[in-house]
This record gives C-alpha cells, structure tokens and sequence, in this order.
C-alpha cells in the first residue's frame, strides 16, 4: 500500500522524513510525500486527505477520531517554542487590543498565545514565513514566529516580547509539545506500526547519514544559510523525536487537556495513541 505522507518543507521534518520518502528504510511502507505549511497540513487532515501527516498539537484535538498519534517523528523540546515579536518593546497587558499575526488558527503557537491570554481577540491568520515581514512593515502590531523565524527575527529589527514555549514550561514543568504525526486509523494496527517503527529509523539514517540528507534539507528551505538549517534541527530534533517518553506524553495530554478546559478545542474519548 502507498501511503500519502504529509510534512512540512522544514529543515527538522525534511532531515527526519529523507530516509523514509528516499526508500533508504528497508521493509517500511512506501510513501508519497506531501510538502505543506504546518497550517495546510492542519487543515488537510481535518479534511481527511492525507493518511499520514504532521500536524500541530493544537489541531491534534480536533483529530483524534479519525486519526491516532505516532510515537516518533514529533517535535518536542525545550527552549524551542514560539516567539512573540514586534517592532517595539508591547506591555504584556496591552496585547489585548494589539492585531497580532499567527501561522494558523489550528497551530500550537495559536493555541499557547490563546492560554496565555484568554483576552486577546484581534488575531491575523497568515503564512507563518510571512509573519516576520508584515511585523516589521506594521501591517499587524506584532506576531507569533515559529521554524527558522526564531533565528533571523533580530536581522529584521524585531523584539522578542514574550517566549511562549518559555512560559509553557515554566507555568507547567512540561517540554513544550509542537507538532506530532498523526496515522489514520483505517489504515490498521499493522501498517501503522510499521510506519511508526520506520520513522525511528529514519532519523537514525539521517543522523548516521548527514551528507546524503544535506540536499534534500536545502532543496526545501526557506532559509538557506547553512548555520540556520543546521540550528533549526538542532533545536527540533531531539531524543523526543525517537520517541515521546513518558515526559513528553504527559505534556501532550496536558495540552489536550488545557485546550478542552478553554473551550479551544472539542472534549473526546478517543485514544491519542492505538498501541
């Protein structure tokens, strides 16, 4: 069976999925790779297109019934969650009437600035390697940057007003909970399995060989410095990224579960993992 395989065009997802998508992983299923910003990828799997994907956890909530969650590929971490920026210095209680941009309704960084302040309302939905440009032109008050944005915001004259995925794991003890990959559940136990043992190996190949993923890395990058690529699978891939742990799945479920007590996302009884 060939599998539609949904990811972003980032340097930590292209660096995990080369091995898989290239065929360099023996016995796993063939995949048909898929490239889409995280917020397309959201919304594709709400739509039921795709039979696996990468996902933000935030829209992870809104899936659980028609697809379960891997053990591996995900990012998850400290220290690498989203930032607000703006052009200048924002008193954190004026957020409420500023227009800020954010990478997509369903995204994680949505869903943080939403826990941190229940108040704020005028949000702009746009393409997260948008969001550094419309900040520094004012076309919004300020934004929400994630992927390489977290390197380069500085160069474009920009200040951090508040790390997101710092507060995350200072209110909660928890790593911060980006982004997993979802496995519809049609596709069964079996073939789910296999996909998610494949992933692991996958990033082994991509660990043991560098030069062989390089290419694909760059041939997709928004940003092209080597330095950049290089610190962004840095900070996104991690042990996490093997496998969640026992840390990592509590701090998925207190997401979940911060998000069903806000009314953000729907309750379900749904299991996030099949095994």
């Amino acid at each position: 069976m060939r599998v539609t395989l949904g990811y972003s065009p980032c340097p930590n997802d292209t660096f995990v999925f080369c091995g898989l998508v290239h065929g360099h992983i023996a016995g796993a299923p063939e995949c048909e790779e898929v490239l889409a910003d995280i917020e397309t990828l959201n919304e594709m799997a709400l739509r039921e297109q795709l039979d696996a994907t990468k996902i933000s956890f935030h829209a992870l909530a809104h899936l659980r019934e028609e697809y379960c969650l891997l053990h591996s590929g995900g990012a998850l971490g400290r220290g690498c969650g989203p930032l607000l920026v703006a052009r200048e210095k924002l008193a954190l209680e004026d957020l409420k009437h500023k227009r800020i941009a954010i990478p997509g309704r369903l995204t994680t960084a949505a869903l943080l600035l939403r826990l941190f302040d229940p108040s704020i309302e005028q949000l702009a939905v746009m393409p997260f390697d948008q969001i550094v440009d419309a900040t520094a032109q004012g076309v919004v008050d300020a934004g929400v940057i994630i992927h390489e944005s977290r390197f380069t915001y500085a160069q474009h004259g920009l200040a951090a007003i508040i790390d997101l995925g710092q507060w995350w794991e200072e209110s909660t003890g928890h790593p911060i909970p980006l982004g997993g990959i979802l496995a519809r559940r049609s596709l069964g136990a079996e073939l789910i399995g296999q996909l998610d043992r494949a992933l692991v190996q996958s990033v082994e190949y991509a660990y043991a060989h560098p030069d062989a993923v390089r290419g694909y890395i760059r041939q997709h990058a928004q940003e092209m410095d080597e330095s950049v690529m290089q610190a962004h699978i840095d900070l996104y891939v991690n042990q996490h990224t093997f496998d969640y742990g026992a840390d990592g799945e509590t701090a998925i479920f207190d997401l979940i579960e911060r998000a069903e007590r806000a009314g953000i996302a729907p309750k379900s009884d749904a299991p996030l993992f099949i095994f």
